[in-house]
Protein backbone atom coordinates (compact mmCIF):
# COMPACT_ATOMS: atom_id res chain seq x y z
CA UNK A 1 0.00 0.00 0.00
CA UNK A 2 0.97 3.24 -0.60
CA UNK A 3 0.21 6.03 2.31
CA UNK A 4 -0.17 9.90 2.95
CA UNK A 5 -0.93 11.95 5.69
CA UNK A 6 -3.48 15.39 5.78
CA UNK A 7 -3.51 18.19 7.79
CA UNK A 8 -6.01 20.39 8.06
CA UNK A 9 -6.71 23.64 10.23
CA UNK A 10 -9.96 23.45 11.15
CA UNK A 11 -12.23 25.93 13.83
CA UNK A 12 -12.62 25.14 17.07
CA UNK A 13 -16.61 26.02 16.91
CA UNK A 14 -18.06 25.65 13.99
CA UNK A 15 -21.18 26.38 14.87
CA UNK A 16 -20.50 29.85 16.95
CA UNK A 17 -17.11 30.85 16.30
CA UNK A 18 -16.20 33.58 19.21
CA UNK A 19 -13.06 36.28 18.21
CA UNK A 20 -10.16 35.85 20.47
CA UNK A 21 -9.88 38.36 24.06
CA UNK A 22 -8.21 41.03 21.87
CA UNK A 23 -10.42 40.59 18.91
CA UNK A 24 -8.38 37.93 16.83
CA UNK A 25 -9.18 35.42 14.49
CA UNK A 26 -11.67 32.36 16.04
CA UNK A 27 -9.53 29.41 17.54
CA UNK A 28 -9.03 26.97 14.86
CA UNK A 29 -7.06 23.11 15.87
CA UNK A 30 -5.90 20.45 13.68
CA UNK A 31 -7.21 17.67 11.91
CA UNK A 32 -4.85 14.79 10.77
CA UNK A 33 -5.86 12.00 8.54
CA UNK A 34 -4.11 9.68 6.69
CA UNK A 35 -4.15 8.32 3.45
CA UNK A 36 -4.62 4.34 2.20
CA UNK A 37 -3.93 2.95 -0.86
CA UNK A 38 -3.86 -0.08 -2.73
CA UNK A 39 -0.22 -0.32 -4.63
CA UNK A 40 -2.26 -2.55 -6.87
CA UNK A 41 -3.14 0.87 -8.35
CA UNK A 42 -0.82 3.44 -10.04
CA UNK A 43 -0.48 6.40 -9.06
CA UNK A 44 -2.40 7.95 -11.74
CA UNK A 45 -4.83 5.51 -11.32
CA UNK A 46 -5.33 6.35 -7.33
CA UNK A 47 -5.72 9.81 -8.32
CA UNK A 48 -9.15 8.65 -9.86
CA UNK A 49 -10.17 6.49 -7.05
CA UNK A 50 -13.06 7.87 -4.86
CA UNK A 51 -13.14 8.68 -1.67
CA UNK A 52 -13.87 6.56 1.21
CA UNK A 53 -14.08 8.13 4.68
CA UNK A 54 -13.34 6.40 8.21
CA UNK A 55 -14.98 6.80 10.95
CA UNK A 56 -13.57 5.10 13.73
CA UNK A 57 -15.65 3.88 17.01
CA UNK A 58 -15.26 5.96 20.37
CA UNK A 59 -15.88 8.53 21.24
CA UNK A 60 -11.90 9.24 21.68
CA UNK A 61 -10.39 6.53 19.47
CA UNK A 62 -7.84 7.56 16.95
CA UNK A 63 -7.91 6.49 13.43
CA UNK A 64 -6.60 2.47 12.95
CA UNK A 65 -3.12 2.65 12.12
CA UNK A 66 -2.71 0.06 9.60
CA UNK A 67 0.56 -1.84 8.87
CA UNK A 68 -1.16 -3.71 5.77
CA UNK A 69 -4.41 -4.04 3.97
CA UNK A 70 -6.30 -6.87 5.29
CA UNK A 71 -9.87 -7.50 5.76
CA UNK A 72 -12.04 -4.50 4.86
CA UNK A 73 -9.67 -2.32 4.32
CA UNK A 74 -8.29 -4.11 1.89
CA UNK A 75 -12.28 -4.85 0.50
CA UNK A 76 -12.22 -0.97 0.22
CA UNK A 77 -8.72 -0.32 -1.29
CA UNK A 78 -10.05 -1.97 -4.67
CA UNK A 79 -12.44 0.89 -4.85
CA UNK A 80 -11.29 3.38 -2.90
CA UNK A 81 -8.73 5.94 -1.70
CA UNK A 82 -9.52 5.14 2.30
CA UNK A 83 -9.29 8.35 4.72
CA UNK A 84 -8.74 7.12 7.76
CA UNK A 85 -9.60 10.25 9.51
CA UNK A 86 -8.23 10.75 13.68
CA UNK A 87 -11.59 12.20 14.68
CA UNK A 88 -11.07 16.13 16.68
CA UNK A 89 -9.36 15.21 20.36
CA UNK A 90 -7.63 11.93 19.02
CA UNK A 91 -4.31 10.93 17.55
CA UNK A 92 -2.93 13.79 16.09
CA UNK A 93 -5.93 15.88 15.70
CA UNK A 94 -4.77 18.54 18.35
CA UNK A 95 -5.13 15.96 21.04
CA UNK A 96 -6.92 15.77 24.25
CA UNK A 97 -4.94 14.29 27.64
CA UNK A 98 -4.60 15.09 31.51
CA UNK A 99 -1.90 16.86 30.18
CA UNK A 100 -3.26 19.10 27.86
CA UNK A 101 -6.90 19.60 29.15
CA UNK A 102 -5.71 21.33 31.88
CA UNK A 103 -3.92 23.97 30.17
CA UNK A 104 -7.50 25.37 29.44
CA UNK A 105 -8.08 26.79 32.67
CA UNK A 106 -10.80 26.19 34.84
CA UNK A 107 -13.20 23.08 35.13
CA UNK A 108 -15.45 25.08 33.25
CA UNK A 109 -13.13 25.97 30.55
CA UNK A 110 -12.56 22.80 29.89
CA UNK A 111 -15.84 21.95 29.96
CA UNK A 112 -16.81 24.20 27.44
CA UNK A 113 -13.68 23.33 25.13
CA UNK A 114 -15.02 19.38 25.39
CA UNK A 115 -18.53 21.04 23.89
CA UNK A 116 -16.81 21.30 20.32
CA UNK A 117 -15.72 17.61 20.32
CA UNK A 118 -19.16 15.27 19.40
CA UNK A 119 -20.31 14.35 16.17
CA UNK A 120 -21.86 17.47 15.11
CA UNK A 121 -18.55 18.81 14.72
CA UNK A 122 -16.83 15.73 13.58
CA UNK A 123 -19.00 16.12 11.00
CA UNK A 124 -18.50 19.84 10.55
CA UNK A 125 -14.77 18.76 10.03
CA UNK A 126 -15.49 16.19 7.24
CA UNK A 127 -17.16 18.37 4.97
CA UNK A 128 -14.22 20.86 5.27
CA UNK A 129 -12.03 18.04 5.00
CA UNK A 130 -13.84 16.82 1.48
CA UNK A 131 -13.89 20.22 0.73
CA UNK A 132 -10.27 20.80 0.65
CA UNK A 133 -9.78 17.49 -1.21
CA UNK A 134 -11.31 18.56 -3.77
CA UNK A 135 -14.19 15.51 -3.71
CA UNK A 136 -17.83 15.70 -4.21
CA UNK A 137 -20.25 13.55 -2.33
CA UNK A 138 -17.81 10.81 -0.81
CA UNK A 139 -18.63 7.53 0.70
CA UNK A 140 -18.81 6.82 4.82
CA UNK A 141 -17.96 3.66 6.92
CA UNK A 142 -18.63 3.89 10.47
CA UNK A 143 -18.06 1.38 12.59
CA UNK A 144 -19.38 2.04 16.60
CA UNK A 145 -19.33 5.22 17.73
CA UNK A 146 -18.50 5.92 13.99
CA UNK A 147 -21.83 4.89 12.99
CA UNK A 148 -23.44 7.81 15.22
CA UNK A 149 -21.46 10.26 13.45
CA UNK A 150 -22.49 8.83 9.86
CA UNK A 151 -26.21 9.01 11.33
CA UNK A 152 -25.36 12.81 12.18
CA UNK A 153 -23.84 13.28 8.86
CA UNK A 154 -26.90 12.02 6.81
CA UNK A 155 -29.14 14.71 9.38
CA UNK A 156 -27.24 18.08 8.41
CA UNK A 157 -24.82 17.49 5.63
CA UNK A 158 -26.42 14.59 3.40
CA UNK A 159 -25.10 16.56 0.33
CA UNK A 160 -22.10 15.37 1.10
CA UNK A 161 -22.50 11.82 1.10
CA UNK A 162 -22.70 9.47 -1.83
CA UNK A 163 -23.29 6.52 0.19
CA UNK A 164 -23.30 5.39 4.08
CA UNK A 165 -21.99 1.87 5.72
CA UNK A 166 -22.32 1.45 9.07
CA UNK A 167 -21.91 -1.55 11.61
CA UNK A 168 -22.83 -2.36 15.04
CA UNK A 169 -23.25 1.95 14.96
CA UNK A 170 -27.03 2.89 14.63
CA UNK A 171 -27.82 5.13 17.81
CA UNK A 172 -31.03 6.05 19.42
CA UNK A 173 -32.52 9.09 17.78
CA UNK A 174 -33.74 10.32 20.82
CA UNK A 175 -34.65 9.52 24.50
CA UNK A 176 -32.36 9.81 27.98
CA UNK A 177 -28.93 7.73 28.02
CA UNK A 178 -30.92 5.57 30.70
CA UNK A 179 -32.53 3.29 27.91
CA UNK A 180 -29.19 2.70 26.24
CA UNK A 181 -28.09 1.60 29.63
CA UNK A 182 -31.01 -0.61 30.43
CA UNK A 183 -30.99 -2.27 27.32
CA UNK A 184 -27.37 -3.21 27.08
CA UNK A 185 -27.03 -4.54 30.78
CA UNK A 186 -29.05 -6.97 30.27
CA UNK A 187 -27.27 -8.12 27.12
CA UNK A 188 -24.49 -7.78 28.98
CA UNK A 189 -25.50 -10.41 31.94
CA UNK A 190 -26.65 -12.50 29.19
CA UNK A 191 -23.49 -12.45 27.92
CA UNK A 192 -21.74 -13.34 30.95
CA UNK A 193 -23.56 -16.32 31.11
CA UNK A 194 -22.91 -17.62 28.02
CA UNK A 195 -18.87 -17.05 28.18
CA UNK A 196 -19.10 -19.09 31.85
CA UNK A 197 -21.29 -22.04 30.14
CA UNK A 198 -17.96 -22.11 27.58
CA UNK A 199 -15.43 -21.53 30.03
CA UNK A 200 -16.99 -22.83 34.00
CA UNK A 201 -13.42 -22.97 35.52
CA UNK A 202 -13.23 -19.35 34.51
CA UNK A 203 -16.09 -18.92 37.16
CA UNK A 204 -13.85 -19.93 39.81
CA UNK A 205 -11.08 -17.92 38.73
CA UNK A 206 -13.01 -14.44 38.62
CA UNK A 207 -14.27 -15.24 42.01
CA UNK A 208 -10.84 -15.79 43.34
CA UNK A 209 -9.81 -12.97 41.90
CA UNK A 210 -12.13 -10.72 43.12
CA UNK A 211 -11.94 -12.34 46.67
CA UNK A 212 -8.34 -11.74 46.54
CA UNK A 213 -8.60 -7.79 45.82
CA UNK A 214 -10.96 -7.61 48.66
CA UNK A 215 -8.39 -8.76 50.92
CA UNK A 216 -5.15 -8.00 49.02
CA UNK A 217 -4.14 -4.47 47.89
CA UNK A 218 -2.60 -4.85 44.23
CA UNK A 219 -1.46 -2.35 42.04
CA UNK A 220 -1.18 -2.08 38.30
CA UNK A 221 1.75 -0.76 36.63
CA UNK A 222 1.00 3.28 37.08
CA UNK A 223 0.41 3.04 40.81
CA UNK A 224 -3.68 2.91 40.70
CA UNK A 225 -5.27 0.43 42.96
CA UNK A 226 -7.16 -2.66 41.63
CA UNK A 227 -10.37 -2.54 42.65
CA UNK A 228 -12.78 -5.35 42.37
CA UNK A 229 -14.86 -3.04 40.27
CA UNK A 230 -11.96 -1.74 37.92
CA UNK A 231 -11.35 -5.60 37.69
CA UNK A 232 -14.85 -6.23 36.30
CA UNK A 233 -14.40 -3.79 33.47
CA UNK A 234 -12.32 -6.68 31.86
CA UNK A 235 -15.51 -7.54 30.60
CA UNK A 236 -14.64 -5.30 27.46
CA UNK A 237 -13.55 -8.49 25.96
CA UNK A 238 -17.40 -10.09 25.68
CA UNK A 239 -18.00 -7.50 22.95
CA UNK A 240 -16.05 -9.79 20.68
CA UNK A 241 -16.44 -12.68 18.67
CA UNK A 242 -12.84 -14.39 18.83
CA UNK A 243 -11.51 -11.54 21.24
CA UNK A 244 -14.04 -12.96 23.52
CA UNK A 245 -11.37 -16.00 23.95
CA UNK A 246 -8.73 -13.36 25.01
CA UNK A 247 -10.15 -13.02 28.45
CA UNK A 248 -9.44 -16.78 29.20
CA UNK A 249 -6.16 -16.42 28.22
CA UNK A 250 -6.01 -13.65 29.89
CA UNK A 251 -7.44 -14.96 33.54
CA UNK A 252 -5.15 -18.39 33.12
CA UNK A 253 -2.53 -16.31 34.00
CA UNK A 254 -4.08 -14.51 37.08
CA UNK A 255 -2.01 -15.90 39.51
CA UNK A 256 1.64 -16.76 40.95
CA UNK A 257 3.01 -18.19 43.78
CA UNK A 258 5.35 -15.67 46.29
CA UNK A 259 7.13 -16.64 49.75
CA UNK A 260 4.01 -14.36 50.68
CA UNK A 261 1.74 -16.66 48.81
CA UNK A 262 -0.64 -16.24 45.80
CA UNK A 263 -0.19 -12.96 44.01
CA UNK A 264 -1.54 -11.15 41.02
CA UNK A 265 1.09 -11.73 38.35
CA UNK A 266 2.63 -8.80 36.52
CA UNK A 267 2.31 -10.32 33.11
CA UNK A 268 -1.61 -10.07 34.22
CA UNK A 269 -1.88 -6.64 36.17
CA UNK A 270 0.17 -5.07 32.74
CA UNK A 271 -2.85 -7.08 30.34
CA UNK A 272 -5.14 -5.35 32.82
CA UNK A 273 -3.97 -1.76 32.91
CA UNK A 274 -4.10 -1.76 29.07
CA UNK A 275 -7.85 -2.76 29.37
CA UNK A 276 -8.97 -0.57 32.22
CA UNK A 277 -6.79 2.59 32.17
CA UNK A 278 -8.12 5.77 30.04
CA UNK A 279 -4.65 7.10 29.95
CA UNK A 280 -4.39 7.13 25.93
CA UNK A 281 -7.85 8.34 25.22
CA UNK A 282 -9.89 10.49 27.88
CA UNK A 283 -12.01 11.62 25.98
CA UNK A 284 -13.78 8.33 26.02
CA UNK A 285 -14.37 8.81 29.85
CA UNK A 286 -15.36 12.18 29.63
CA UNK A 287 -17.41 12.36 26.76
CA UNK A 288 -18.92 9.10 26.13
CA UNK A 289 -22.53 9.84 27.93
CA UNK A 290 -22.41 12.66 26.22
CA UNK A 291 -22.78 10.82 22.92
CA UNK A 292 -26.48 10.14 24.37
CA UNK A 293 -26.98 13.24 25.61
CA UNK A 294 -29.60 15.42 23.37
CA UNK A 295 -31.61 18.84 24.99
CA UNK A 296 -30.95 16.73 28.76
CA UNK A 297 -28.49 15.94 31.39
CA UNK A 298 -26.59 12.48 31.29
CA UNK A 299 -26.14 12.94 34.90
CA UNK A 300 -24.24 9.50 35.25
CA UNK A 301 -27.09 7.78 33.79
CA UNK A 302 -25.18 4.07 33.43
CA UNK A 303 -24.55 4.97 37.41
CA UNK A 304 -27.65 5.34 38.27
CA UNK A 305 -29.33 2.36 35.94
CA UNK A 306 -26.93 0.15 37.81
CA UNK A 307 -28.92 0.25 41.12
CA UNK A 308 -31.61 -1.71 39.29
CA UNK A 309 -29.14 -4.30 38.00
CA UNK A 310 -27.70 -5.19 41.60
CA UNK A 311 -26.00 -8.48 40.41
CA UNK A 312 -23.42 -6.04 38.37
CA UNK A 313 -22.65 -4.83 42.54
CA UNK A 314 -18.84 -5.52 42.86
CA UNK A 315 -19.92 -7.15 46.19
CA UNK A 316 -22.41 -9.60 44.57
CA UNK A 317 -22.09 -13.23 43.92
CA UNK A 318 -21.46 -14.67 41.50
CA UNK A 319 -19.54 -11.54 40.04
CA UNK A 320 -20.77 -10.36 36.78
CA UNK A 321 -18.09 -8.41 34.29
CA UNK A 322 -19.40 -4.94 32.79
CA UNK A 323 -19.40 -3.52 29.35
CA UNK A 324 -18.41 -0.26 28.15
CA UNK A 325 -20.09 1.69 30.91
CA UNK A 326 -18.85 4.93 32.31
CA UNK A 327 -19.23 5.46 36.23
CA UNK A 328 -18.21 8.07 38.14
CA UNK A 329 -15.55 6.60 40.54
CA UNK A 330 -13.63 6.13 37.09
CA UNK A 331 -11.92 9.32 37.84
CA UNK A 332 -11.19 8.97 41.48
CA UNK A 333 -9.64 5.19 40.77
CA UNK A 334 -7.96 5.92 37.43
CA UNK A 335 -5.03 8.11 38.00
CA UNK A 336 -4.62 9.23 34.42
CA UNK A 337 -8.41 10.66 35.08
CA UNK A 338 -8.00 11.99 38.91
CA UNK A 339 -6.88 15.12 36.82
CA UNK A 340 -10.67 15.90 34.77
CA UNK A 341 -12.39 14.59 37.63
CA UNK A 342 -14.29 18.44 37.86
CA UNK A 343 -15.03 18.81 34.53
CA UNK A 344 -16.47 15.20 34.35
CA UNK A 345 -19.00 16.17 37.16
CA UNK A 346 -19.83 19.40 34.76
CA UNK A 347 -20.37 17.76 31.47
CA UNK A 348 -22.45 15.02 33.49
CA UNK A 349 -24.30 17.92 34.75
CA UNK A 350 -24.95 19.88 31.44
CA UNK A 351 -28.66 20.87 30.78
CA UNK A 352 -28.49 21.44 27.26
CA UNK A 353 -26.66 19.03 24.99
CA UNK A 354 -27.66 19.84 21.28
CA UNK A 355 -29.72 17.29 19.50
CA UNK A 356 -26.98 15.39 17.60
CA UNK A 357 -29.66 14.36 14.94
CA UNK A 358 -32.31 15.45 12.54
CA UNK A 359 -35.31 12.81 12.38
CA UNK A 360 -37.19 15.19 10.03
CA UNK A 361 -34.39 14.87 7.46
CA UNK A 362 -33.92 11.83 8.19
CA UNK A 363 -37.17 10.50 7.52
CA UNK A 364 -37.04 12.09 4.03
CA UNK A 365 -33.02 10.82 3.33
CA UNK A 366 -32.51 10.09 -0.12
CA UNK A 367 -28.49 8.44 0.45
CA UNK A 368 -28.30 5.10 -0.20
CA UNK A 369 -27.20 3.57 3.36
CA UNK A 370 -26.92 0.41 4.85
CA UNK A 371 -26.50 -1.32 8.37
CA UNK A 372 -25.60 -4.22 9.67
CA UNK A 373 -27.06 -4.67 13.02
CA UNK A 374 -25.42 -7.40 15.11
CA UNK A 375 -28.32 -9.40 17.09
CA UNK A 376 -26.02 -10.09 20.50
CA UNK A 377 -24.14 -6.37 20.40
CA UNK A 378 -23.49 -6.00 24.06
CA UNK A 379 -22.68 -2.16 23.25
CA UNK A 380 -25.02 -1.12 20.46
CA UNK A 381 -28.25 -2.85 21.73
CA UNK A 382 -30.64 -4.71 18.35
CA UNK A 383 -33.71 -3.28 19.50
CA UNK A 384 -32.88 0.46 19.95
CA UNK A 385 -31.03 0.04 16.66
CA UNK A 386 -34.11 -1.60 14.61
CA UNK A 387 -35.96 1.41 15.76
CA UNK A 388 -33.56 4.11 14.49
CA UNK A 389 -33.37 2.15 11.14
CA UNK A 390 -37.51 2.21 10.60
CA UNK A 391 -36.75 6.19 11.14
CA UNK A 392 -34.37 6.56 8.32
CA UNK A 393 -35.76 6.30 4.85
CA UNK A 394 -34.44 4.14 2.64
CA UNK A 395 -32.11 2.43 5.15
CA UNK A 396 -31.12 -1.27 4.57
CA UNK A 397 -30.48 -3.40 7.72
CA UNK A 398 -28.60 -6.82 7.64
CA UNK A 399 -29.83 -8.01 10.75
CA UNK A 400 -26.99 -11.19 12.09
CA UNK A 401 -26.15 -13.28 15.05
CA UNK A 402 -23.00 -14.51 13.66
CA UNK A 403 -20.90 -11.22 14.69
CA UNK A 404 -20.84 -8.98 17.77
CA UNK A 405 -19.86 -5.65 17.84
CA UNK A 406 -16.01 -5.80 16.60
CA UNK A 407 -17.45 -8.17 13.58
CA UNK A 408 -15.35 -6.05 11.28
CA UNK A 409 -12.09 -7.50 13.15
CA UNK A 410 -13.18 -11.13 12.63
CA UNK A 411 -14.64 -11.39 8.74
CA UNK A 412 -14.40 -7.37 7.59
CA UNK A 413 -13.81 -8.37 4.07
CA UNK A 414 -17.17 -9.81 3.98
CA UNK A 415 -19.53 -7.34 5.85
CA UNK A 416 -18.00 -4.39 4.04
CA UNK A 417 -18.25 -6.43 0.78
CA UNK A 418 -22.45 -7.22 1.93
CA UNK A 419 -23.12 -3.39 2.86
CA UNK A 420 -21.56 -2.31 -0.29
CA UNK A 421 -23.77 -4.77 -2.42
CA UNK A 422 -26.72 -3.48 -0.44
CA UNK A 423 -26.16 0.46 -1.23
CA UNK A 424 -25.14 -0.01 -4.88
CA UNK A 425 -27.75 -2.86 -5.76
CA UNK A 426 -30.52 -0.28 -4.13
CA UNK A 427 -29.49 3.65 -5.73
CA UNK A 428 -31.24 5.03 -3.66
CA UNK A 429 -34.12 4.75 -1.10
CA UNK A 430 -37.36 3.32 -2.17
Amino acid sequence: MRTAEHYFTVPLNHFEPAPGASGEAPETITVFAREYVSSSHSVAEAESLPWLLFLQGGPGGRGNRLASLGGWSKAAARDFRILMLDQRGTGLSSPIDRNSLPARGTAEAQAAYLENFRADSIVADAELIRAALGSGPWSIYGQSYGGFCALTYLSFAPEGVKEALITGGLAPLDGPADDVYRATFGRVAARNAEYFGWYPEDRLTVERIASHLRQVAEFLPDGGRLTVERFQMVGAFLGGNTRVDGLHYLLEGAFTDTPDGPRLSDAFLEQVQGIVSRRSNPLYALMHESIYGQGRPTDWAAWRVLRDYPEFHPDAEPLLLTGEMVYPWYFEQDPSLEPLRDVAELLAAKPDWKPLYDRKRLAVNSVPAAAAVYRDDIYVDRELSLETAAAVRGLQVWETSEFHHDGISDDGEAIFGRLLGMVRSAGGPA
